[in-house]
């Protein structure tokens, strides 16, 4: 207990114990240096009779044992002391003091043939030596300020144990505990739950887990669909992956290299009349982004009422004959009294289109305008030669993970045109969506590079009620920001909760906050010093305080995440919460890199035929507006 008497009882001893070291330095010289005391007439009889006696002690024996016992007894007094910390010590002077003081101590012994100057050699050299040492303990006891951004005490315990299972996705890994590296590993055992991969540009998305995501459910045979934002970055990846294990076909929908084709309004999966109207959505939000935030204005359900109505009488003509979306692009553009009179002899699309017919007939006509040109206009900056060849032909089906012909399929977009391309790719995988969440269907994964760059209408619902199906999400943000920017506050918030899985680069704002949040507290040791004029007192405390502060996610390196994975029923995990560096074999990844085959080309394409095929589009919604 800290009492005043107890303290009182230490202090006395240390003094007793220095005091000690003192007498028997005293009698030492007395002893070993009697000749020159006796001359001075400085002994006594009384004196003579009780310390003469003394030297047959083992202590007094020789000098050197005299020396280190005075010299231990001193150093003992030393670590029991207390005082005041000078923050003006140096180490450098602790041992100028201590190493100059012990020299003298011992080597004075050589002057013993001049006795008083030995004597005045050794007090100074153990003077010398118990201020040094002072100094030392003191500095020892109060060694403050080694840790000066608490990296230590943000440390905490990760899984090390590597967990594996016929889904799992496996990254190895290095976190610190105390100062100490250690191996961990970061196991996804339930993919299905949905992944969230955050981080700024070069903080590692892609070399670090994207690649790994995908090699790994390659070689567990899920289907796949990647949405390649800087083709063929993953595509390459995904085929030289597929070439190892096999068993599925490979496709890729690129419009500026034309591999394959499919048309994502397809006869056969377009059911009814609802399908039909989340396709138009899709695409009339993907080319007007900020239309999305307004949804349910009347400026912004017209156009998509207007093209829902297209596709569904395409979709019902001739049994689907014509339902494509370069064809449905080219029927937009038809003069209004040949449109309207086509429409209408539809039932199914009578209460879409009415609203456009009485303005028709009313003769109001910028109200008509005002409801179809933002869809004309939209529409028309995908009336393009390569797209309209790639959408009207039919090399696959989008069921992608149909057990019978199982596919990978890469959707490629280029940053320079994304906006544009992003707004096809949106609708193919709305479609695949659709396709994709049923059950009896073989295990798949979507993987989604740059998600924001496309509009995926319903990734909420899809990784709330897909995990039954097998269809694992991961999707890869740069920051919550973005995600915002592109999909509304609501929709963000929905999408960043929702997911089971977060790996998370260097973000910073908002979105280091809410991960810090979202990643909890632990208990950390929390020190305080307070100095007077004579003492230096160190309070110790715990309390908890973010494991992963904002500040730390804000500064990670490249290839150091955080985050939090889900377990399953059949494997828990206790400790979820990891902050480590993901450990990619550089070298091997190089070689293997070196290695990769190129993507095949599929077919060889002359410009005059894709013109050919554009102009026959243009042909064909002239023999149906004849007909009509």
């Amino acid at each position: 207990m800290q009492t005043g008497e107890n303290e009182q009882a230490l202090r006395k001893i240390i003094d007793f114990t220095r005091l000690l070291s003192i007498t028997i330095l005293v009698i030492h010289f007395y002893l070993a240096c009697y000749s020159a005391f006796r001359d001075l007439k400085l002994t006594h009889r009384i004196t003579d009779q009780v310390l003469l006696p003394l030297t047959r002690m083992p202590i007094f024996t020789t000098m050197l044992v005299a020396k280190i016992s005075s010299m231990l007894l001193l150093i003992v007094s030393l670590i029991g002391s207390k005082g005041k910390r000078d923050e003006k010590i140096r180490p450098k002077t602790i041992a100028t003091y201590c190493v100059t003081g012990l020299l003298i101590y011992f080597l004075s012994s050589y002057l013993i043939t001049w006795p008083w100057l030995y004597i005045g050699a050794t007090a100074f050299g153990y003077l010398l030596f118990m201020t040094g040492g002072s100094l030392l303990f003191r500095m020892l006891k109060l060694n403050l300020g080694a840790d000066i951004f608490n990296k230590d005490n943000e440390t905490f315990p990760q899984e090390e144990r590597l967990l594996q299972n016929e889904y799992s996705i496996n990254l190895p890994a290095k976190y610190q505990l105390k100062g100490k590296e250690r191996n961990s590993w970061i196991n996804i055992i339930n993919p299905f739950r949905g992944t969230l991969v955050g981080g700024s540009p070069g903080a590692g998305k892609s070399y670090f887990v994207i690649r790994h995501i995908i090699t790994q459910h390659i070689e567990k045979g899920f289907a796949m669909l990647i949405y390649d934002f800087k083709y063929d970055d993953l595509s390459k990846i995904a085929y030289n992956a597929l070439r190892k294990h096999g068993g599925r076909s490979f496709f890729v929908i690129n419009f500026e290299k034309i591999m394959h084709r499919s048309n994502p309004l397809e006869p056969e999966t377009m059911l009814d009349i609802t399908d039909a109207m989340e396709a138009a959505r899709t695409i009339m939000l993907s080319l007007n982004r900020e239309w999305i935030k307004k949804q349910g204005d009347f400026f912004v359900e017209s156009p998509i009422n207007f093209v829902t109505a297209l596709i569904w009488f395409l979709r019902k003509y001739e049994n689907g004959r014509y339902c494509t979306l370069p064809h449905v692009i080219e029927l937009s553009l038809v003069d209004y009294n040949e449109l309207f009179t086509l429409l209408s002899s539809e039932p199914e699309i009578e209460v879409l289109i009415n609203p456009f017919i009485s303005a028709w007939r009313n003769e109001a006509y910028e109200q008509l305008e005002g409801q179809i040109a933002s869809a004309k206009i939209s529409l028309a900056r995908l009336s393009s030669p390569q797209l309209y060849y790639v959408l009207n032909g039919n090399d696959f089906s989008l069921d992608i993970n149909n057990p019978d012909d199982p596919k990978i399929v890469c959707l490629a977009n280029n940053p320079q045109k994304s906006q544009t391309y992003g707004a096809v790719l949106s609708l193919y995988v709305n479609r695949i969506n659709k396709l994709v969440n049923r059950k009896h269907q073989q295990k798949c994964s979507l993987i989604f590079d740059e998600f924001p760059t496309i509009y995926f209408n319903g990734i909420d619902n899809l990784i709330a009620t897909a995990r039954s199906n097998k269809v694992a999400v991961t999707l890869a943000v740069q920051d919550h920001s973005q995600l915002k920017k592109d999909y509304g506050r609501e929709q963000a918030e929905v999408i960043m909760n929702i997911v089971g899985n977060i790996i998370c680069g260097q973000v910073t704002g908002d979105t280091a906050k809410q991960l810090s949040e979202r990643f909890g507290k632990i208990n950390q040791q929390k020190e305080s010093v307070s100095i007077n004029n004579t003492d230096t007192s160190v309070s110790r405390s715990t309390q908890l305080d973010y494991a992963i502060p904002a500040s730390k996610i804000a500064g990670l390196s490249s290839g150091e995440f955080v985050g939090m994975i889900a377990d399953d029923p059949t494997c828990k995990i206790g400790l979820k919460t990891f902050h480590c560096e993901i450990q990619n074999d550089h070298d091997a990844i190089g070689r293997e890199e070196s290695a990769y085959s190129p993507i095949p080309p599929v077919r060889t394409i002359s410009q005059s035929e894709i013109l050919n095929n554009y102009h026959r589009i243009k042909a064909d919604i002239k023999i149906i507006t004849d007909e009509s």
